[in-house]
């Protein structure tokens, strides 16, 4: 029984602490204060300008940022009636990519006569004087041990065409 009592009065005493007073004056002077100051102003929302759309009429002119091309039609190269491509022959399978994309990277020889080895078009190919290569109607003309000669056939814009010699030289190691 004295457990009980014991007990009880401890009940008591630690909830006493919780119960209501009515003594917030140090909030409530806190809470006058921040009331009395003076209040603020929100500025008003910026206009709203739509937007302008603009069209950008200079595409076809010429950069700005290379150097002007003078094209001197008197000194412009003429095709003859000649030279052109022979249409009608199978078409190897190097002329169906770009010359700028090939490079040499040796020489082979044996009896069956020189070969290039030209490195482009996802592989190392073997050519020999007589293939073509390119989109142009290249056809191999010479092979040295630094270089194959090329001679292309391309268009002269007026319905004619011109050979054009081109070489790609051996590639350095590095």
């Amino acid at each position: 029984m004295k457990k009980n009592i014991l007990g009880f009065s401890l009940v008591v005493v630690v909830t006493s602490g919780c119960g209501a007073s009515n003594n917030f004056s140090d909030l409530q002077s806190y809470m006058d204060e921040v009331r009395a100051r003076p209040k603020g102003s929100i500025e008003p929302l910026p206009k709203f300008q739509p937007y302008e759309s603009f069209t950008y009429g200079a595409a076809s002119l010429r950069n700005p940022f290379q150097p002007p091309i003078t094209l001197e039609l008197t000194a412009r190269q003429k095709g003859s009636v000649d030279v052109k491509p022979d249409e009608s022959r199978v078409r190897q399978f190097l002329e169906d990519f770009n010359i700028e994309t090939f490079q040499m990277v040796g020489t082979l020889s044996n009896s069956g006569g020189v070969f290039a080895l030209i490195s482009g078009a996802n592989g190392v190919h073997r050519v020999r004087v007589g293939d073509y290569l390119g989109r142009n109607h290249g056809k191999i003309q010479s092979i040295d041990d630094g270089k194959v000669d090329v001679l292309e056939i391309v268009p002269d814009g007026e319905g004619g065409w011109l050979e054009r010699p081109r070489s790609l030289s051996l590639k350095e190691r590095s």
